[in-house]
Formats: structure tokens, sequence, C-alpha cells
């Protein structure tokens, strides 16, 4: 009997490790989606719901119905003194692939993607460890401080100049071009903790919201980011409204900046110095604080929130002279689903 219990071990096994592995994105090790995922949604960050809490960007995953948003939210950290390096979409063996996110002492590449508050392309600066506590800068972190005290200021991360186009994906055609530094490389080596069993969950539930699927929200999803993990119907911040298409990379065009939105506080740069940064490398993230985009009497202002698809021009409007607006172009209808390869 002994010899039976044994054999049925070893094929558990076998069996185990054929089956493809689930990274935290969905995508099991070795398949790749054609077509890269949606611009990243425009929104508000929710306000942090105690001390302790650390923010975790929205992001594009991808299951059985195509990509599907995951809402930023606050999570606990497992462990004092680690940050949060994000997940990217990266393109590479003829398709693009998910980098899980992960924990760890410093933060390490996402890809270069602009994912605002705090990660702006490099490192992170919307906060740091100080002797076990985690204190947050409020000119980049939406925080109460009657309730949080553990803040401070430091506006020196905010950029004036910058370009902002919601690129969600590293390489391939139209995507951003950021290669990993030295820094960032080393810590990819340090020790790491996996997503929190309250991440995983928070995932999970997103991807059972039929709303979230991109193929439904056209790439602005109603829950953008939540308070609190897994929770989708309290403090919840929906995508604000653009014109983009959601599918992000079908027609090879190189997606427009973003220069009119300078002055939005949901996609704050980074800059790299400071703890949990990543060698003080400046980032063309976008500002939380500072508008330069409008000058003497002109105000320029941008028809996409970075659709990798669109190739409209900004439109320009005139305080000095007196023109009927442009007629609009017809938007193009979004493309289906990237399908994977088996």
């Amino acid at each position: 009997m002994r010899k039976y219990h044994i054999l049925g071990f070893v094929l558990v096994a076998l069996v185990v490790a054929f089956v493809p592995a689930r990274s935290s994105a969905q995508i099991g090790v070795g398949i790749a989606v054609h077509i890269g995922p949606p611009a990243l949604p425009v929104y508000e960050q929710p306000i942090c719901p105690g001390a302790g809490y650390l923010w975790t960007p929205g992001y594009w995953a991808y299951g059985d119905d195509g990509y599907y948003w995951v809402p930023g939210t606050w999570v606990v950290a497992p462990t004092v003194g680690y940050l949060w390096t994000p997940g990217y979409w990266g393109w590479g063996g003829g398709g693009y692939f998910w980098h899980g996110g992960y924990w760890g002492p410093h933060v390490g590449f996402y890809g270069g993607i602009n994912y605002g508050f705090g990660y702006g392309g490099v490192g992170f600066v919307g906060g740091r460890w100080n002797g076990g506590v985690f204190a947050y800068n409020t000119a980049v972190m939406h925080v109460n401080t009657t309730v949080i005290h553990n803040t401070y200021v430091d506006r020196t991360v905010v950029n004036s100049v910058t370009v902002n186009n919601h690129v969600s994906y590293n390489g391939g055609t139209g995507g951003v071009s950021a290669r990993p530094t030295s820094t960032e490389l080393a810590a990819e080596h340090e020790h790491h903790v996996a997503p929190t069993s309250m991440q995983t969950q928070h995932e999970h539930t997103a991807s059972t919201n039929r709303s979230l699927r991109a193929s439904e929200n056209h790439g602005n999803p109603a829950i953008a980011a939540t308070a609190k993990p897994g929770e989708f119907n309290h403090g919840v911040v929906a995508a604000k409204a653009s014109n983009s298409n959601y599918n992000a990379n079908k027609g090879g065009n190189k997606p427009p900046s973003n220069a009119a939105n300078l002055n939005k506080t949901d996609r704050p740069p980074s800059s790299g110095g400071g703890s949990g940064s990543n060698g003080g490398h400046t980032n063309t993230a976008n500002t939380a604080h500072t508008n330069t985009a409008n000058t003497a009497h002109t105000n320029t202002a941008n028809t996409s929130h970075g659709n990798n698809g669109s190739n409209n021009p900004p439109k320009t409007q005139s305080h000095t002279q007196s023109r009927p607006p442009a007629k609009p172009q017809t938007e193009s209808k979004p493309h289906g689903e990237g399908k994977p390869h088996n």
C-alpha cells in the first residue's frame, strides 16, 4: 500500500511540473499576447485609508475575455521597510509578456511606465520608511494629514516640464523605450516578497467584474481605483472620460504627448532621488501641481490620453481670434482583443 502512495505522489508532481505557471496578470509562462494593452486610464488617487498603507498602481491584466483593468489600491506592506515594484507589460519574443510586481527593500525596474502617484517611470517618490514607520510625501500622495501625521512635503520631485502619453507597455511599436539602470538591476537581485493575499484577491475580483473588461469600458473603467483591496463598492474612483480608443497597439503609430495635462494630480512624476528611489534619475512624468501648458493667451488641449493607435494632432484654441470650432474627426472603432498563443 505504501508503494502505491509513493507512486501517487510522483504522478502528482509530474502533473504540476507540466502545468503552466500563472503570473499575477493571469498570463502563463511562455504565453504571449499579440496586441498591446490599452493606454492607462486617467484617474484620481483615493485618500489613504490609514497609516501603513502603501499605494499600488492600477494595471491591465489579461484573461479569457481579453484585457481587464485591475484598479489601483492602497495595500499594507508585508514587511516593514519594503516597497512595491509594479509589474509591467514588455514586448519581446513576438508578443507582449507580463512581468509581475514584487515587494523588496528598493524599487526595481517597472518598464519606465508612468503609473503616477510617485511611480513616474523610475523609482518611487511618494514616501519613505523612517525607523519602521512609513512617511508620506503629500506633494504626491493623497493623505489626510489630520489623521495621518507621518508626512512630509518634497516638491522637488515635481517636474515643471513633462510629457505624459499614458503608454502602458515597454518596447515594441509605440512602447516606452526605457531600459533598466544599474541600480534597478541590483534591486532585481535583492530578496523579494510576492504580492500579498489581499493583492491576489483584489486582482481575482477584478477579473470577475464584467465592467472592468476593456471590451466593455473601452479603456475608461468605472472602477479605476479603490481605497482598499477587494472593496469595489466603497471608496471607488472612476476613470476620467477620454476620447481615445481602448486598444493600444494595432496601427503602430506612436501615441501623442499629453502636454496640456501638466497640472493633473493623477499622474505625478518621479525623479529618482531619496529613499526608495533609484539613483536620482529625472523622469518625464506628469506634474502634480505645476501647469506650464497655458501660456499668455493660448490653451493647448490634447485630444487623446495616450491611445497608441491614435494619430490625432492636438487642437489649439485662441482667445485673440474668433473662429468656429474645427469639425471633430470621426473616432475609429476599437479593435478586438489579442489572442494568446498556446
